[in-house]
């Protein structure tokens, strides 16, 4: 899964004391952000094995601290913490916590069994990469979906969330229908932080003319 890990944030930004939505987005990847990074520095590894899933060809067989369900879940508290002491807000900390964890809960639908518990053994995962035809509509409805409330609750469907929406989008089809990676290399890990921060970048766009709930402008990241 890819963009459909920003539909918590998206939903969650729908709410009063709610971070503002480039900064959930960063907590919606924040495991990923790390993973890259792990597989650069050597702290965690994958392959590629073309064929592995239908979807595509990652192996992702070594990754305990970003993404079992303690690790994610360490990435998670270390947000909140990092949100209480910007916001000074514990329902802000909380929903920072939630949107981080999400992403654990989402990937248990769509990988291969690779995810943990505490790093070892059992190794889960539903399988939907191996099931596109379940996989992409879902990540698609889900994201749609949630841009659809988030607009609803802050000002409807201004020009930032369209391009919010655009860019997801095209972020998912390059990597639903582009060049497959063929080897696991710094590029890799660039090229997955630059589609992060695109649409991180997105999202303050949308953010821009948000209005939330008293129809003031809201506060940004």
């Amino acid at each position: 899964m890819f963009v459909g890990h920003f539909a918590p944030a998206l939903v969650a930004a729908t709410q009063r004391k709610a971070p503002s939505l480039p900064l959930l987005f960063i907590g919606a990847q924040l495991v990923d952000w790390a993973f890259f990074g792990f597989v650069l520095a050597g702290i965690e590894h994958m392959r590629l094995v073309p064929g592995f899933t239908v979807s595509n060809p990652m192996d992702l067989y070594d990754m305990p601290y970003t993404h079992s369900l303690l690790g994610s879940a360490a990435w998670a508290a270390g947000f909140a913490a990092l949100i209480y002491a910007i916001m000074r807000n514990k329902s802000a900390a909380l929903i920072a916590f939630a949107v981080v964890l999400s992403h654990w809960l989402l990937d248990l639908l769509v990988h291969a069994p690779d995810l943990t518990l505490a790093g070892l053994p059992p190794r889960l995962g539903l399988g939907l990469w191996n099931l596109p035809a379940i996989e992409k509509p879902l990540e698609i409805g889900i994201t749609l979906g949630a841009l659809w409330l988030y607009a609803r609750a802050t000002g409807g469907m201004r020009a930032g969330v369209w391009g919010l929406g655009a860019i997801l989008l095209l972020l998912q089809a390059i990597d639903w229908f582009g060049a497959k990676p063929t080897e696991v290399d710094a590029l890799m890990t660039l090229l997955a932080w630059f589609g992060y921060a695109v649409a991180t970048l997105g999202a303050w766009w949308a953010s821009r003319g948000e209005r939330r709930f008293s129809g003031s402008p809201s506060r940004t990241a």
